[in-house]
């Protein structure tokens, strides 16, 4: 049920499955701080964090609150709304950021929790961050976080069939096959961006395809500082990760993380 509401939670914030953290902060920061699962907090609902506005600051589009639950304290941030200290507000739990430098505030967070929304706590019964239609908004943190437009294609147009093997390499099926031997291992693959969000916790994200592999074992999740274009033909290299969970919910059965990319 947990997770059910936490996939239920993350909002859609821009076209397809939207995209907005703090652009600059994010993509000024020297390294990509470390996401975990948010710890538990004494909340008056399990899957719903509840408190008072001890402090608050937007930065951009974006709104930091320091939230007061029954006298325990964590700094988050969501999209902008307006309130105020000892307003009562609500959210879905949120990922953590340890370390993470906000540029426009100049200001370090110890530890900082992206939200899909802060709402004003007013006794309703929906849950914080819900879309309309209760439809799951976001498949990774790339999509519910989001940094920038993000680009998407219909795979069935993206030419991903007949994509050659890098020399040396592997196919995305193979990845996804041979991903207990490979967990660990630098992995070549060259594939079709299928779809790209920028400036997401510190890297770009990357769908690749390359017409191998059947639903859940045809696309990889690959994180760069390399900036490419949905249906550009690349070559992606680096250590494949096995099972990688940044928490909230958001898990990869297989990722390629600060990989190199090379377009074709």
């Amino acid at each position: 049920m947990k997770n059910l509401i936490l996939i239920l939670t993350l909002a859609v914030m821009a076209a397809g499955c939207g995209d907005q953290v703090e652009q600059e902060a994010v993509a000024g920061a020297e390294s990509a701080p470390a996401a975990e699962t948010a710890h538990a907090a004494p909340v008056a609902q399990a899957d719903v964090w509840r408190g008072k506005v001890a402090e608050t600051m937007d930065a951009g589009k974006y709104t930091y609150v320091l939230l007061d639950t029954d006298g325990e304290q964590r700094w988050v941030a969501g999209p902008l709304i307006a309130v105020a200290v000892g307003d009562a507000v609500m959210m879905a739990p949120g990922m953590a950021m340890h370390g993470f430098k906000s540029e426009t505030l100049d200001r370090t967070f110890e530890v900082v929790y992206f939200v899909a929304a802060i709402e004003k706590d007013d006794g309703h019964g929906h849950m914080p961050g819900a879309s309309p239609h209760g439809a799951p908004a976001a498949e990774d943190p790339a999509a519910a976080m989001g940094g920038g437009a993000s680009q998407h294609m219909n795979p069935g147009n993206a030419q991903v069939e007949g994509v050659e093997k890098a020399a040396g390499g592997v196919t995305v099926a193979e990845i996804h096959e041979r991903a207990d031997d490979l967990a660990g291992e630098a992995v070549k693959v060259r594939g079709r961006v299928v779809k790209f969000t920028p400036n997401i916790m510190g890297a770009n994200w990357v769908h690749l395809q390359d017409g191998t592999g059947a639903a859940g074992s045809n696309d990889l999740t690959v994180t760069t500082s390399a900036t490419v274009a949905v249906g550009d033909l690349v070559v992606v290299e680096g250590t494949l990760t096995k099972d990688k969970d940044f928490g909230a919910g958001y898990r990869y059965a297989v990722i390629i993380e600060g990989a190199d990319v090379t377009k074709e």
